[in-house]
């Protein structure tokens, strides 16, 4: 049900320098579809493990209460989830980015994310590792569109290359966003790139990589997959939350072909 993911050199060099790729039309349309369906029972009837906005952006309101921002641990809810989250196609294009064998982390992301229509709140600039315990930076996340991202709703905004950059905590408040009140934080902001996706795109992006999200003003819930592998010699921390889920080793079991189009900086992929 998804496509075969084709890569070459200039990509994996180009992910190397910018932390970031879009796969256009990676994932079967219909696979997107029947995630979604069950992603949205899951929404409706609330099921635990979930985020709130509440929880989230630590603002005690009502809506906020009563928003899921997320749902926790989807490669355990359903068959669907895990059979993305498995896939076989991607792994080759995986290897070659960590630059070993993937291993399917279950302790982080491993959620269906929510943007819900009026009641979202913004995700600030960070790095996903910030609270993540492994020996290094081998990390990446796979996010897979079930639906439009664009600027209404809520898309993914990337700073290219900030994962190469060794900030010092100043460049960071107590919770460890990036700050956006100084000069040469700003002058990071101002290179922002995103990409608008639609069904079945998916963006590969390194665990140190800034980014955001604003909210979603549009009708409409904006729902993504998102799942992170790690290279298998880069092991979680033994005693800290990374440690304390099952993981899943991802081996190669076929070598990739042609595949679908790899959209980056420098390209006119959608980017706005």
């Amino acid at each position: 049900m998804s496509r075969v993911f084709g890569f070459d050199e200039e990509k994996i060099e180009r992910f190397k320098r910018q932390g970031v790729l879009v796969l256009r039309q990676a994932a079967d349309p219909r696979l997107c579809e029947a995630i979604r369906e069950v992603g949205e029972v899951h929404l409706r009837h609330r099921i635990e493990p979930v985020e709130t906005e509440a929880e989230y952006s630590g603002v005690d309101r009502q809506e906020y209460r009563e928003t899921v921002r997320r749902l926790r641990q989807v490669y355990h809810r359903d068959i669907l989830f895990r059979r993305w989250m498995e896939e076989p196609s991607i792994r080759p294009l995986l290897a070659a980015l960590l630059g070993e064998m993937p291993v399917l982390v279950t302790a982080h992301h491993n959620s269906l994310m929510s943007k819900m229509p009026r009641s979202s709140t913004e995700t600030r600039w960070h790095r996903d590792r910030r609270y993540w315990h492994f020996h290094d930076d081998r990390l990446l996340s796979v996010w897979l569109a079930l639906g439009e991202e664009n600027e209404s709703n809520g898309v993914l905004e990337f700073i290219p290359g900030s994962h190469r950059e060794n900030f010092p905590p100043s460049a960071f408040d107590a919770k460890e966003y990036f700050r956006e009140d100084g000069t040469d934080n700003r002058s990071w902001i101002e290179r922002k790139e995103r990409w608008e996706l639609r069904k079945g795109d998916v963006v590969l992006f390194h665990c140190e990589l800034l980014h955001r999200a604003g909210p979603n003003r549009t009708e409409e819930p904006k729902l993504s997959l998102v799942y992170t592998v790690r290279a298998v010699g880069n092991e979680p921390i033994p005693g800290t939350r990374s440690s304390l889920y099952p993981e899943i080793p991802l081996p190669i079991e076929s070598s990739a072909a042609d595949g679908p189009e790899l959209d980056g900086i420098g390209e006119d992929s959608g980017k706005r």
